[in-house]
C-alpha cells in the first residue's frame, strides 16, 4: 500500500485505523450484511473485507456481471455471498430486493448504505442535464430511503441491527459546482438522524461515516491518485471498525472545525470561494 495513504489515515485519527481481526470476526460472524454499490470500489472491498470475516454477504449494484466476479472471490476462499443485481433508481425492482432477501435468508443484521452517485457540475452546465440531478437523487436519497423502509421493520421485530451509512465531507462542506451531489447525500443525512432516535428504541444502531477522498473508480474522473485520500481498502477498515464499534457519527476531526468556520464566517466562506472563480474563470 502506498506510504501516503498511510500517512493520511493516521491524520485522521485511530478511530479510521484498522479494528483488531478477533474482534470484526466477533462482531461479524454469522450476520447477514447487504451491501449496496457492492460491484467495485469501496462496496467491493467491504464485501471482501466482511465476507472474510465470516459475515454473510449480499451484494447489491446494477451490473451483475462484476457482481458474480466479487461473490466468486468470496466464496472462492471459503465466505459466503450472493449477489443481487439492482438499480436504485427503479423503487419497484428495490422492493421486489427486499422481498427476494428476506424470503431467501429471513432476515438482514446490518445494511452498509454504500451506493453513489457523484456529480461535479457548475449550474450553468445543470440546466439542459436534470436528468443528472434527478438520476442522482435517486441513487444516493430516494432508492436508499426505500430499501431501508423495507429491511428495517424486520430488524425492529428482531430488536437488533445496524445501518451503516457511506457519506461525505460534502455534506459538512458545501463546495461550488457540488450542489447536485451534496444536496442528495445531505438529504439521506437528514433522514437518518430523524428515524435514528425512533429505531434506537428498537435496538437498531445507526452510523454516518463522513468520509474524505477515496480513491475509487467513482471518484477518479475529478482527483488524481496524487491527491492525498484513502484507498477502496482502507475505507473498507473504517466500515470493519465502526461494524465493531458502533459509533452514530464518524467525522475527520479537522473537517468539524472547518465546518464550524464554514457555517459561522458563511458569508466571507462564500465570498472567497467566489473569488476563486472569478479568477478561474478569467484564465
Amino acid at each position: 500500500m502506498n506510504v501516503t495513504h498511510d500517512i493520511y489515515r493516521l491524520l485522521l485519527g485511530p478511530s479510521w485505523s484498522r479494528v483488531d481481526t478477533a474482534r470484526l470476526e466477533r462482531a461479524a460472524d454469522a450476520r447477514i450484511v447487504l451491501v449496496t454499490g457492492a460491484s467495485s470500489g469501496i462496496g467491493e472491498a467491504t464485501a471482501e473485507l466482511l465476507g472474510a470475516a465470516g459475515a454473510t454477504v449480499l451484494l447489491t449494484a446494477r451490473r451483475a456481471d462484476r457482481l458474480k466476479l466479487v461473490r466468486d472471490r468470496i466464496t472462492a476462499v471459503g465466505g459466503h455471498a450472493a449477489a443481487y443485481p439492482v438499480d436504485l433508481t427503479d423503487l419497484d425492482a428495490v422492493d421486489r430486493l427486499v422481498q427476494d432477501v428476506l424470503v431467501d435468508y429471513g432476515r438482514v443484521d446490518v445494511v452498509v448504505n454504500n451506493a453513489g452517485k457523484s456529480i461535479r457540475r457548475s449550474l450553468t452546465d445543470t440546466t439542459d442535464r436534470w436528468h443528472d440531478v434527478t438520476r442522482t437523487n435517486s441513487v444516493n436519497y430516494l432508492g436508499p430511503v426505500r430499501l431501508l423502509t423495507g429491511l428495517l421493520p424486520q430488524m425492529r421485530d428482531r430488536g437488533d441491527g445496524q445501518v451503516i451509512n457511506v457519506s461525505t465531507l460534502n455534506v459538512d462542506l458545501p463546495a461550488a459546482h457540488w450542489a447536485g451531489y451534496s444536496a442528495s447525500k445531505t438529504a439521506f443525512e437528514a433522514w437518518l438522524r430523524c428515524v435514528a432516535p425512533e429505531i434506537r428504541v428498537d435496538g437498531v444502531a445507526t452510523t454516518s461515516i463522513h468520509f474524505p477522498l477515496v480513491h475509487t473508480p467513482m471518484s477518479a474522473p475529478t482527483y488524481g491518485p496524487w491527491v492525498p485520500g484513502l484507498t477502496a481498502a482502507q475505507a473498507a477498515e473504517v466500515i470493519g471498525r465502526v461494524l465493531v464499534t458502533r459509533p452514530r457519527v464518524l467525522i475527520p476531526w479537522w473537517a468539524r472545525f472547518a465546518s464550524l468556520v464554514t457555517t459561522v464566517a458563511q458569508g466571507p466562506y462564500e465570498a472567497a470561494t467566489a473569488a476563486v472563480l472569478r479568477i478561474a474563470r478569467s484564465r
